[in-house]
């Protein structure tokens, strides 16, 4: 994570005062800046493709 950046936009855009930006987790200043810091479910084609490029491996003894 660039913290310079994150650090300039929390306290000169956001308003925030040092000790309120440190004690935010990078989720909580994601939310503030408006980003959705969720991920979307894992689709079939997604399971699919890992599937494929990590294929279990049998363990014959």
């Amino acid at each position: 994570m660039d913290w310079g950046a994150l650090r300039r936009i929390g306290l000169c855009q956001l308003g925030l005062r040092p000790a309120d930006f440190w004690a935010l987790t990078p989720i909580e200043l994601l939310l503030m800046l408006g980003v959705d810091p969720g991920l979307s479910p894992m689709g079939r084609s997604r399971l699919a493709e890992l599937e494929r490029l990590y294929p279990d491996q049998s363990k014959e003894t």
